[in-house]
């Protein structure tokens, strides 16, 4: 098939150089423009241009893409299909409908449900036992189009951002590849949403990070593992932020008649903080200004007493 392909991050990244792999004819990439990073201010392209000027394949960069002139220069390719992944802008109904097959977009869950940007976090900070990869036929609406192809997947005990993020992003290279070819052959049924099931889920912020103590000890776990590396859990100590990298609840143990947020117990590897419903154990952390460190370490070069208050 002959693809016009949109996206900017890694997880994008990866399913364009899979339908290289597999063959198809990407006749453009549409990315998010470079932009400077850090001090320097030197410019960062995006890993999908990356992958496209390594292929030989034309990079189109606009920072508008909903514009007249944007959309002009988007017709000079001519392509069966759109694929989208995480490409950062709304595509005009002009360009949905431009393509023999429309656009489809690669999203990272398990449509109706976790709508919006930031459905890998979510799906891990309120407990869902399983998420996947959905391909999906873009509509005017924010992934709300019919269904054409899902994959799924467990999210484990100790899953976190980065480990389910890295998951998804093969199965969503994997996803592309395989329903093309049955999207030609006219083998996909489209199975409309259901938008009673649906929610909409921002994009994170950092201050979605600080730790609540008076939440239950599993919905702060959740939290440090959903947020894990970006943008991190954390709370303070001595007016200092401690970001809190790994932990566990725990049910038993703990002072029901300690405030919460106060350091219960101290052991050689780990600290115990009272929450509201059982014991946040803390195994890894990083006080501001050190390194990320085990516990264990961290308690080599500095005292946290129990009765300590966190938050």
């Amino acid at each position: 098939m002959k693809i016009v392909f949109m996206g900017t991050p890694d997880f994008a990244a990866a399913a364009l150089k899979s339908l290289i792999e597999a063959g198809h004819e990407i006749v453009l990439t549409v990315t998010q423009p470079d932009k400077p990073k850090g001090r320097s201010g030197q410019l960062q392209t995006s890993p999908v241009k990356d992958v496209a000027v390594e292929a030989g394949i034309p990079v189109f960069q606009p920072a508008k893409i909903r514009l007249p002139e944007e959309v002009a220069e988007l017709k000079k390719y001519e392509a069966d299909v759109y694929i989208v992944a995480a490409f950062g802008q709304i595509l005009s109904q002009e360009i949905l409908d431009m393509p023999k097959y429309g656009c489809l977009n690669i999203h990272a869950s398990l449509l109706p449900k976790y709508r919006g940007a930031a459905p890998i976090q979510y799906v891990i900070v309120d407990g869902e036992e399983k998420t996947g990869i959905t391909i999906q036929q873009m509509n005017a609406g924010i992934d709300t189009g019919d269904i054409l192809y899902t994959l799924e997947t467990d999210i484990t005990e100790d899953e976190t951002f980065e480990t389910l993020h890295d998951r998804l992003t093969e199965m969503g290279a994997k996803a592309i590849v395989d329903m093309l070819p049955l999207l030609e052959q006219g083998k996909i049924t489209p199975v409309p949403q259901n938008d009673a099931d649906s929610c909409y889920v921002k994009m994170i912020r950092k201050e979605q990070g600080h730790i609540d103590f008076s939440k239950s000890a599993i919905s702060i776990e959740r939290l440090v593992r959903g947020l894990n590396p970006w943008p991190s859990a954390f709370t303070f100590y001595n007016g200092k932020q401690m970001k809190v990298w790994v932990a566990k609840a725990v049910a038993d143990g703990g002072n029901s008649d300690a405030e919460c947020g106060t350091v219960v117990a101290v052991a050689k590897d780990y600290i115990d903080v009272q929450t509201s419903e059982g014991v946040l154990r803390i195994f890894e952390l990083q006080l501001e200004g050190k390194k990320r460190m085990t516990t264990q370490a961290f308690l080599l070069g500095m005292k946290i007493p129990v009765g300590s208050k966190l938050g």
